[in-house]
This record gives C-alpha cells, sequence and structure tokens, in this order.
C-alpha cells in the first residue's frame, strides 16, 4: 500500500465513529425520519434531477448519508470507499433504516475491478472526495469505466480556488497561498480535529491531499469520453470552510459574511458519457 493510502486510511478509520456520532452528519435524524435527506444532496436536487430507478454507484461514500439520500431518491446504489470503519458505519445506519444498498470496501482507482463495468446509470460524487487523490485523470477515467453508454456523471465538490486559500491568517485577508493546480507532490497537512463537532481525541493527524484545477477537472472529464452538460459554482458550502469569517442560512450552507462574491466554495458538475 501507498504511503498516501496508509496515512488517509487511518485518518478516516479513526474519524468515522466519531462522524456517525456527532450531530453534523444527523444519524438519528434518517432513522426517525424516513423522507430525511442530507443537505448535501437536498442543495441540488433541482439540478440532480430524477433518480428513480437509475442503478447508481457513490464513490468515496464515507458514512454513507449521500448514499442514503440517493436512495431515499428511487436510486439502486452502491456506495464504494477505502475505509472499512467507514463502510461499518454506512452499512449500520442502512440496517437501521431498513435500506437495501450494497457496500463495497476498495480503493476508488480500483472501482472498475470490483463492480460492472460500464453497468452504471449514474457515478455520485459529493463534496470532500477529489482532494484525496493523487491523479484527477486516472479518477476520471475510472468514472468513464463505470458509465454506461449515455450515463452521467454527477459531482458536487469543494472549489480548487478554496483549497487553495490559507485560512489560518490572524489579519482575517483570504490569501491565495495553496497550489491550485494538481502537483505530483502531495500536500502534507496535520490536523488534530474534524470538521464535525466531537470531543474525540485523535492519534492519526497526518493526511496526504492534492488540489485540482477546475479546467484540469473538466479537461479530464472530457478526456475520459464524458460531455459536460452543467456545470455551477457556488459561494457557499455545507460545512463551515473558513471560521470566523462566515454565517450560515437556514439550510446549513456556509457563505463569507461580507461580500460572498469573492470566493467559489463548491461547485457541481454533470457529465454524460457519449
Amino acid at each position: 500500500m501507498s504511503e498516501y493510502l496508509r496515512l488517509n486510511r487511518a485518518q478516516w478509520d479513526e474519524r468515522a465513529p466519531a462522524h456517525a456520532a456527532s450531530p453534523g452528519y444527523s444519524r438519528q435524524r434518517f432513522i426517525d425520519d424516513p423522507a430525511y435527506l442530507s443537505d448535501v444532496v437536498r442543495f441540488d436536487l433541482p439540478r440532480l434531477g430524477p433518480v428513480d430507478g437509475l442503478r447508481a454507484v457513490h464513490l468515496q461514500c464515507h458514512i454513507g448519508t449521500d448514499t442514503l439520500s440517493l436512495y431515499r431518491l428511487g436510486a439502486k446504489i452502491t456506495g464504494l470507499d477505502f475505509s472499512g470503519a467507514s463502510l461499518a458505519e454506512a452499512r449500520a445506519l442502512a440496517a437501521a433504516t431498513g435500506a437495501s444498498i450494497d457496500y463495497v470496501q476498495a480503493d476508488v482507482y480500483d472501482a472498475p475491478e470490483v463492480l460492472e463495468p460500464g453497468a452504471f446509470d449514474l457515478v455520485y460524487t459529493g463534496i470532500g472526495a477529489l482532494c484525496w487523490l493523487p491523479d484527477v485523470r486516472r479518477w476520471a477515467g475510472v468514472v468513464a469505466a463505470l458509465l454506461r453508454p449515455g450515463g452521467r456523471l454527477f459531482i458536487r465538490e469543494g472549489h480548487p480556488m478554496l483549497w487553495a486559500v490559507d485560512e489560518t491568517r490572524p489579519d482575517g485577508v483570504l490569501a491565495v497561498d495553496q497550489a491550485y493546480f494538481e502537483r505530483v507532490e502531495p500536500l502534507v497537512w496535520e490536523e488534530s480535529g474534524t470538521y464535525v463537532e466531537t470531543d474525540v481525541t485523535f492519534q492519526h493527524t497526518v493526511t496526504h491531499q492534492w488540489n485540482h484545477g477546475l479546467g484540469e477537472i473538466v479537461t479530464a472529464v472530457m478526456d475520459a469520453g464524458l460531455e459536460l452538460t452543467m456545470l455551477q459554482e457556488h459561494d457557499s458550502a455545507p460545512w463551515d470552510a473558513l471560521p470566523g469569517r462566515t454565517v450560515a442560512d437556514e439550510h446549513g450552507e456556509f457563505r463569507l459574511a461580507e461580500r460572498p462574491w469573492r470566493l467559489p466554495q463548491t461547485y457541481t458538475l454533470q457529465a454524460r458519457k457519449r
């Protein structure tokens, strides 16, 4: 196993139980309300369109809240993730809600080897996935291999401009200090916490991540044989990416408190396999 996979999987394995227990993932609400959908999926409902009856796969599904949401919209869904601990939480949530969801443990680059190539109507990827992958062109090839002709990719993701911003400056200036374009060398981060509320103390704190420019992502998707059908940038994110500088709306989306039009925080992309 490569060093980046070893470090990143250890981080996700350790954080999965804490994420499942946190209010941010609303696990109990999924159990109590059969109609409840994750904030991420609900945000994109006008763009996602009907998925009822579609055979779908959610790549890098983590603890399965978005996966369950797509299932509740009628998709015949499979979730894939490299973290066994994350999938244990996803399976437990599916069992607690009576959802029939298949979960497969594998690295996303190995998805065509463990799933049926050319069999899916929809490949879905949610927030915070691509930054863990060193090669976006290889990822786009995986997507193309999984989709049937006419099938589509749907992704909402953190904007590469947001990932390039240094959010730690004490003067509050939003400075572009990290790589915007994909580089061979990873960004090595050491973070003792996580992005949801928890009092857990973590031992695995080092991760390797990569940014991918928006043009690099679009070009990779098109070169893999998909036609771009939608690209929308958003001034908000479903988590507080810039603490102390944002305000939340009634849907749980965070925007800059001052002049939010300065910074794209996320984007939604859709493409269809030729």
